[in-house]
């Protein structure tokens, strides 16, 4: 057995401190039928740094100064980012038919739209709602500004590329692929500038609020297929944030596998003719209006 498929053993006490070092650092949660994946996988870490085992390795994790830059890698290596344009049609539909129009009446008088892709991974998302708003037809003296962003930097390397593979179109009709893609060689798909320039990319740990609050104010969020990482504790946290980064009466998204059951009352689920959806509640501004 050479040295590189040597299996370095990650004892049950450390897996335990390495993952409640990985929870608090970012909120992803391993329950104990994981610890094969944090050893399998953060292996070759040790091997890189030049370490015997996981003791040390997390003792620099805990200890040494260049301790941020490797938690950031070992995120890189730890957070799975499949994903696929026009995920979830019906949602989709319900955005782009229901949602958007309700907002464009709202937003008239400022004529700006602002929309977060939290857990944006490699760009499929984002990139689908600017195609859809494209499409829509909003007069281009508007502003529609799309943040995009992940706590995984190599996904958010290939999301700024904007360049996809087959795989990523699954369920993409050829009218888009068509009108807002170049086909390069190799068989590859690269995304339009004129889409690329709605949507702006960035690093960002949702766990954070200090650093969520750069987000600014928005009108939707989409965070599909992100709480899978988190336990109950750590859902809490970010729906707190999300709602306080939502204008009353914005809609936040969740993936079809998740709820706020049991974990936030702050938010009112609406049932739109193509999806269910929650909705912060527009209590401030009926007070407004009733005065």
């Amino acid at each position: 057995m050479s040295e590189k498929d040597e299996i370095i053993e990650l004892p049950e006490d450390i897996f335990r401190l390495l993952r409640d070092l990985i929870k608090d650092y970012c909120g992803i949660y391993f329950d104990d039928g994981s610890r094969y994946i944090l050893e399998r996988r953060l292996a070759n870490r040790l091997r890189l740094q030049h370490m015997r085992d996981f003791r040390e390795y997390y003792r620099y994790l805990m200890y040494d100064k260049r301790r941020d830059d490797e938690l950031t890698a070992i995120i890189d290596i730890l957070t799975v980012n499949e994903t696929y344009f026009f995920r979830e049609q019906n949602q989709l539909k319900a955005f782009i038919d229901e949602i958007i129009p309700e907002i464009y009446e709202r937003n008239k008088e400022k004529k700006k739209i602002r929309i977060w892709s939290a857990g944006c991974s490699t760009g499929e998302e984002p990139y689908t709602i600017a195609m859809l708003v494209m499409e829509k037809g909003i007069p281009d003296n508007w502003d529609i500004d799309i943040v995009a962003s992940d706590i995984n930097q190599r996904v958010l390397q290939v999301a700024r590329k904007g360049v996809y593979k087959k795989n990523s179109f699954r369920t993409t009709n050829n009218y888009f692929i068509l009108k807002y893609f170049e086909e390069e060689q190799g068989g590859n798909f690269k995304i339009s500038d004129a889409v690329k320039s709605l949507v702006n990319f960035s690093y960002l740990n949702i766990l954070d609020p200090f650093k969520v609050k750069f987000v600014g104010q928005v009108d939707i969020i989409f965070c599909r297929n992100v709480f899978i990482y988190f336990d109950p504790a750590v859902r809490k946290r970010v729906v707190e944030n999300f709602y306080d980064r939502l204008i009353e009466g914005g809609y936040l998204l969740l993936g079809h596998a998740e709820s706020l059951m049991n974990i936030s009352t702050a938010f009112t689920l609406k049932h739109l003719k193509n999806d269910m959806v929650y909705q912060k509640p527009l209590k401030a501004r009926i007070m407004r209006d009733a005065g």
